[in-house]
């Protein structure tokens, strides 16, 4: 089952497929409005065919936010999510006209996927609220299966992330030009 497709198909279209067994990546787009504001979405499941592949480089490039999904029943999904936010960090590059320490604003969003599966649970709230803070990431635990408004605002939170270092970095190119430190 791949955790990415499915929280985009829900967030896209509000339904859950529980199965995906797709061998290529995928991309969702769709517009949609954000406190007022029409945002243009376009998600891509990079398709990982084992635990510890991670994204290509150019895909790291492309993306101006990630949303880092884990199942709560499975540790190595956890366990993963640190190795592809390091991959991510180490691949990364901003534009020359990004402040000094931007590296460190890439836009996370760190995802507990299937807490209704409360029986099955191998990573604790805890666990994956200690590593949003260690990664500097938001975090949420939701159910793309039960929560269609949870998965909602997961997408949302990020893209607020992202207009949020984009309102920095514009201020912070300003204050440059006014020769402000």
């Amino acid at each position: 089952m791949d955790l990415l497709a499915a929280l985009s198909v829900r967030f896209l279209t509000k339904r859950f497929i529980g199965e995906y067994d797709h061998q290529t990546e995928n991309r969702y787009k769709s517009e949609l409005m954000v406190d007022g504001e029409p945002v243009l979405f376009e998600v891509l499941d990079p398709c990982s065919k084992e635990e510890t592949e991670v994204p290509r480089d150019e895909i790291i490039q492309w993306a101006d936010g990630f949303l880092l999904v884990y199942s709560i029943t499975d540790r190595p999904s956890f366990n993963y999510v640190k190795i592809l936010r390091q991959h991510i960090y180490d691949t990364k590059t901003l534009p020359k006209e990004y402040p000094q320490g931007a590296a460190a604003q890439f836009p996370v969003v760190i995802i507990g996927n299937k807490s209704d599966l409360i029986h099955l649970r191998q990573v604790s709230t805890d666990e994956g609220d200690i590593l949003s803070k260690d990664l500097d990431a938001l975090f949420t635990e939701l159910s793309a299966a039960e929560h269609v408004t949870q998965v909602a605002e997961a997408f949302f939170d990020l893209c607020r992330e992202v207009h949020a270092v984009r309102r920095r970095t514009k201020q912070s190119l300003l204050d440059r030009m006014l020769g402000k430190k």
